[in-house]
């Protein structure tokens, strides 16, 4: 019965796909920028929300997109899979949030920290550099399924501190900043810091792009009051050269005849004794053809190699034997004849 498998040539890149980072300090507007992805035409927004904000955005309450609110950390994978391969699917997510990455890295970090002085009973030591390593790879594990796993557009927030103060809270942080930083570069295809800047008589919300891995994004571009549809429009319209063959997502693979099962160590046995061979001579036979010691450890090659060689050897002989045993069994019945013909005439 046919089967199927994945076509590789079903997973070219999609062109029109962005996943970026917005980095900023409180008030600039990071979550009102990851919001326009609702306005993007890619389908119904999820918004996960670590810091419970988002119910001070217009349309959260499900009415232009679904805001989710994390109470716990450990909430936040479970909701993520729900979205991508659970029930959620349903509600046709095509663009996703996280806000804010901080907010659940810093939560997942803190208890991390209270582990270790719990253990330790020092309530000022730190965790090691191997500990907070191993921290990184499972909390990334939520960046993974959102930026790569689910194939969308997607914004991650973040937080940092206002101007002046980084060197002093990275001090106080040791790794752990580094570490967030780090860990959304990896992720993101372009990072952006809000800043407030006043023109005029005018607050402006200004991106600056510190990190990218696309053209269309040079490191230094600031885009004013930007929305997601901005970044999207930067890529260009979807390319007007001729589209590449279709290729279907499953291929029909049907499966090859599988050869004819050969004789069975049972099997080699009956044909054995047929040719009056007991299992002894097998064995000593195994051992000098097959180098085997032991009829059960004989592989289904080792016995088809023994059969053919058996038949070949004793065909004749078989013929043979069952001509004598003919010639001797009329023989018999002759000797019987005349013994009753000796009987009849006394």
């Amino acid at each position: 019965m046919p089967t199927q498998r994945i076509n590789p040539l079903s997973r070219r890149p999609q062109g029109r796909r962005l996943v970026v980072a917005v980095r900023g300090a409180a008030g600039t507007g990071k979550s009102v920028f990851a919001a326009t992805l609702a306005d993007a035409g890619l389908g119904r927004l999820c918004f996960f929300d670590t810091e419970r904000k988002a119910r001070l955005l217009p349309g959260s309450d499900g009415s232009r997109f679904d805001a989710i609110e994390i109470r716990h950390p450990d909430e936040l994978p479970e909701f993520i899979e729900w979205a991508l391969e659970g029930e959620g699917r349903q509600q046709g997510y095509g663009c996703f949030v996280l806000d804010s990455w901080a907010m659940y890295f810093g939560r997942k970090h803190r208890e991390t920290l209270q582990a270790v002085r719990a253990r330790t009973g020092d309530p000022l030591a730190q965790p090691s550099a191997e500990e907070l390593a191993n921290d990184q790879v499972i909390f990334q594990e939520v960046l993974r399924r959102l930026c790569i796993d689910s194939g969308a557009c997607v914004v991650i927030t973040d937080q940092i501190s206002a101007r002046g103060k980084e060197e002093r809270e990275e001090n106080e942080m040791g790794q752990v900043l580094p570490m967030t930083t780090g860990g959304l570069e990896y992720f993101v295809d372009v990072m952006v810091e809000l800043s407030l800047r006043v023109e005029g008589f005018e607050q402006v919300r200004v991106a600056r792009v510190v990190k990218s891995n696309s053209p269309a994004f040079p490191v230094g571009l600031e885009l004013k009051n930007a929305a997601f549809t901005d970044f999207l429009a930067r890529l260009g319209e979807p390319s007007e050269a001729p589209a590449p063959p279709f290729a279907p997502e499953l291929l029909e693979v049907t499966p090859e005849l599988e050869a004819p099962a050969g004789p069975s160590l049972e099997d080699l046995i009956v044909q054995a004794e047929g040719f009056g061979l007991s299992r002894a001579d097998l064995l000593i036979a195994a051992r000098h053809y097959c180098g085997v010691h032991d009829l059960e450890r004989l592989a289904p090659e080792q016995i088809d190699d023994l059969s053919q060689k058996m038949a070949a050897r004793y065909a004749s002989a078989e013929k043979v034997a069952v001509a004598r045993a003919a010639v001797a069994k009329n023989g018999k019945a002759s000797a019987n004849g005349r013994r009753n013909g000796k009987a009849k005439a006394a």
